[in-house]
């Protein structure tokens, strides 16, 4: 079916003004907008979905009340996040090498500090949020790296979670980590290194 609206809504207007500069179909549209005060439109949209958000949100609850305020009466309300526990596996080898190089690592895994971001978390959340017919499933990307240091370099961004944690280390610290990470990989015979990310979607009705 064709949509007759889509709205894109992020906190920050200098990617809401990029989105609107790009798109050259005037049924999408972008707005600057935050939980508790999504848009609205006449009898609700018939989806309101949280893309690679929902774990960043404070108030989880009043995100997905939100969702629910802005979809019509039966309309879905979906979220979809990264498996951070096991299924986004170049994370997870980053996570593990650190927290062997340092322990205190582990409190900045976002596997411990997103429980929303399982199977099972996802589901609960939705669930609790009062939504029917909550269903779950995977969504699994692969991703193939050229070789160790394809994989590497992002970690060098300073940006995330890892990177940020990255580049509060020392020289002799990181070069101990890259070796960790290294050691947890296993390159095929063209040195490519094939890992996989996944994602949990769910849906509701609200």
């Amino acid at each position: 079916m064709s949509p007759k609206l889509v709205v894109g809504c992020d906190e920050s207007a200098g990617y809401v003004r990029h989105a609107s500069e790009q798109t050259i179909d005037d049924r999408a549209r972008f707005a600057v907008a935050s939980v508790g005060d999504l848009p609205a439109v006449d009898g609700g949209f018939d989806a309101c979905v949280s893309g690679l958000v929902l774990n960043f949100v404070p108030d989880v609850g009043a995100g997905l009340a939100d969702c629910r305020r802005a979809a019509r009466p039966g309309g879905t309300v979906a979220a979809y996040v990264w498996d951070y526990a096991d299924g986004m596996q170049f994370m997870r080898v980053f996570w593990d090498a650190a927290a062997q190089v340092d322990p205190a690592a582990t409190e900045l895994d976002e596997a411990s500090r997103f429980p929303v971001a399982t199977a099972e978390g996802l589901a609960a959340t939705l669930t609790t949020a009062g939504l029917g017919d909550v269903q779950v499933a995977a969504i699994e990307i692969p991703t193939v790296f050229t070789d160790f240091d394809d994989l590497w370099t992002p970690f060098l961004g300073g940006q995330g979670s890892a990177p940020s944690y990255l580049a509060t280390l020392d020289e002799t610290a990181k070069a101990a980590v890259r070796e960790a990470v290294r050691e947890r990989v296993v390159p095929e015979a063209d040195g490519s290194i094939p890992l996989v990310a996944r994602a949990w979607a769910g849906r509701g009705r609200a």
